[in-house]
């Protein structure tokens, strides 16, 4: 059979047949997979797969998304290993090529890049008509967003303290967040020389924190909470600022996720 799928490492795979066993180390491709009508060939999971709940606890865990049992995939058999370059680590993955024919590499950047990931999970494992459904739900939250008028705000958004760590603006997060015409500060791209995608920073040595006009504390990675918000709003140093909780979920996760995730950025963005 011709290969029918590219995948973001540039390797192109054949649509895999209806004994196709799915491992994922990606917990938002894992709720795409089973968006896709795929229960019967998941057979494992990370712990931080957590999506949908009422079917991921039938899956078998394979440890983390960086922490990952080897000897756990090995027994599962499985003939495709669904991965994602931010996500897990290479040289995990190039231990799993040892014994797992297909590894299906994936890096969605934008919003946009979902339509592209729906395709590649559709065509390798023949779901291309639920791959289709997803593209024409997330084009229409897409069109929607487009539509809309939003003023300019300036955004720190943070996902990790001790230390405090937050995004660069090639990441799928920076992404979704200009749907709504929010900017993350600082005004960095991974790509550059000597920048990371997700910067750390400290409060006392960031001259750009004049420029933020609100700041966001992600739900994940790190679980910041009401309290969080309450101590930062004490900062004399954050006066004037906008400090709010805000789901990482539907900001960070891509695939299926990512049509409820623009819908939550635009409800959010009409009542600032």
């Amino acid at each position: 059979m011709e290969p029918r799928a590219v995948d973001a490492a540039g390797v192109a795979h054949e649509t895999a047949g209806a004994n196709a066993r799915i491992v994922s180390l990606v917990p938002s491709i894992t709720e795409t997979l089973f968006a896709l009508g795929l229960d019967r060939q998941i057979v494992g999971r990370t712990g931080f797969c957590v999506h949908p709940r009422d079917k991921v606890r039938e899956v078998r865990k394979v440890g983390g998304t960086k922490a990952v049992n080897l000897d756990a995939i090995r027994a599962l058999h499985p003939t495709h290993l669904i991965v994602n370059i931010d996500e897990n680590e290479r040289d995990t993955v190039e231990q799993l090529r040892a014994f797992v024919p297909h590894i299906v590499v994936t890096h969605p950047q934008t919003p946009q890049d979902n339509l592209s990931l729906y395709a590649l999970l559709g065509a390798i494992f023949d779901r291309m008509q639920q791959a289709q459904r997803l593209s024409e739900r997330l084009e229409d939250r897409l069109r929607e967003a487009a539509t809309q008028a939003f003023a300019a705000q300036n955004v720190l958004y943070l996902i990790w303290r001790e230390p405090w760590m937050t995004v660069a603006r090639d990441t799928y997060i920076a992404a979704m967040l200009r749907l709504v015409n929010w900017h993350t500060l600082p005004d960095v791209r991974g790509g550059a020389a000597g920048a990371a995608r997700y910067p750390t920073f400290e409060f006392d040595d960031a001259p750009w924190l004049a420029g933020v006009d609100r700041i966001l504390l992600s739900s994940e990675p790190y679980r910041f909470t009401q309290a969080h918000r309450d101590a930062l709003a004490r900062d004399s140093r954050l006066a004037t600022r906008r400090i709010e909780l805000i789901d990482g979920e539907m900001v960070s996760w891509y695939g299926v996720r990512a049509i409820e995730g623009v819908a939550y950025l635009l409800k959010r963005a009409s009542a600032a």
